[in-house]
């Protein structure tokens, strides 16, 4: 089966009287991962995107879809042969989440019945409570509204997902739980998802590859994240991914080497703290009876509760232990299991450690 589900050739955006929005653009899109275009304002990505679906039609080139030249189908059936999710949702805002889902197999000539029927399951799908089925789009949150708006593109189960900026008007928190939300989807799905944003770390937490696009709409590097990271082909690239890229470049290395070391602990129930607080003059982690993480004892108080930064957990990246490390009050990131108890704790200058050991191992591999 052929790897590639979306072949650009020589594609050229060209409007009346301006530059190229996207010139000679030449890559193949692979089936079954996730491709994200990034770059700048104006450097194309979002007409790439569009031009899929015939949103946008080139001036010149081909692009096909499962080896089908795009335009020789009609546009309205092309669009509605793809999931398609932008930045505000789209819902309709006169009808409610149950009906904006169902939307495209209701177009698609499927029942009413079997359409709402879907729509259910997509909520359970996307993380939604069945009971916002009834809701309209202004009952919801801005990230509720984002989850009805991957149920609709996924209601027909297309092979192919477009996703224009879709997290980038949700705040910080919210967009992240999306993040892994699309990731845990795709897991399940494997479909083909384009995926537009202009911020790099969006970009590399989410494609298995990355295009990145320059002003003037020419691909200035097209890799996996990695790669891009750790070799940028430009100096374009290499100020567009930042100054910070190797510390970006430990979300792709294990963490194998952090040692795990025990940590005191106060356990806060319904009647207060138990355990001897004056038996550790330094920092104390507050757990509740399930051994949950709460925050942290300051020295020499046993009642003022500090927030207590980011998680980590074993066979995560060095990023994730760094920064749990370097988040947290103490100076100690607190390891957990998967289903979220303390099984200790690990020190920033000993992950440090690790990346300096994993950084020369990388250079000797050069």
């Amino acid at each position: 089966m052929d790897q590639a589900m979306i072949e650009f050739q020589s594609v050229t955006k060209q409007y009346q009287g301006g530059h190229p929005a996207v010139e000679q653009l030449t890559m193949s899109i692979d089936r079954g991962a996730i491709t994200v275009f990034v770059g700048p304002s104006g450097c194309g990505k979002t007409t790439s995107l569009r031009m899929i679906n015939r949103m946008v039609e080139p001036t010149s080139g081909v692009i096909t879809v499962d080896g089908k030249d795009v335009t020789s189908v009609p546009a309205a059936e092309l669009r509605r042969s793809m999931g398609y999710v932008m930045q505000s949702s789209g819902l309709m805002p006169h009808r409610s989440v149950l009906d904006n889902i169902a939307t495209v197999p209701r177009l698609n000539g499927v029942s009413k019945a079997a359409s709402r029927k879907r729509a259910e399951e997509l909520l359970d799908v996307v993380g939604l409570a069945s009971t916002l089925g009834k809701r309209y789009p202004s009952q919801l949150s801005g990230g509720q509204q984002q989850r009805v708006g991957v149920a609709r593109a996924l209601a027909a189960d297309p092979p192919v997902l477009l996703m224009d900026e879709p997290f980038s008007a949700v705040d910080p928190v919210v967009r992240d739980e999306l993040q892994q939300e699309l990731l845990r989807l795709q897991k399940d799905l494997a479909k083909t998802i384009v995926f537009v944003t202009h911020d790099i770390d969006e970009a590399t937490v989410l494609g298995d590859k990355v295009a990145v696009f320059a002003v003037g709409g020419k691909l200035a590097q097209y890799a996996t994240p990695e790669e891009i990271l750790r070799a940028p082909a430009t100096d374009f690239v290499a100020a567009f991914v930042g100054r910070d890229r190797g510390f970006r470049h430990l979300g792709f290395t294990a963490s194998d080497g952090v040692t795990i070391h025990p940590v005191p602990t106060l356990v806060r129930g319904d009647s207060g703290f138990a355990g001897d607080p004056d038996a550790v003059s330094g920092w104390q982690l507050v757990v509740d009876t399930a051994m949950h993480p709460l925050g942290w004892a300051s020295p020499g108080t046993d009642t003022e509760l500090i927030p207590g930064g980011s998680l980590f957990r074993p066979g995560d990246t060095l990023r994730r232990a760094l920064d749990a490390a370097l988040s947290s009050p103490s100076g100690l990131g607190v390891a957990v299991d998967r289903e979220g108890r303390v099984l200790g704790t690990i020190r920033a200058h000993e992950v440090l450690a690790v990346i300096e050991e994993a950084r020369q191992v990388r250079q000797a591999a050069l």
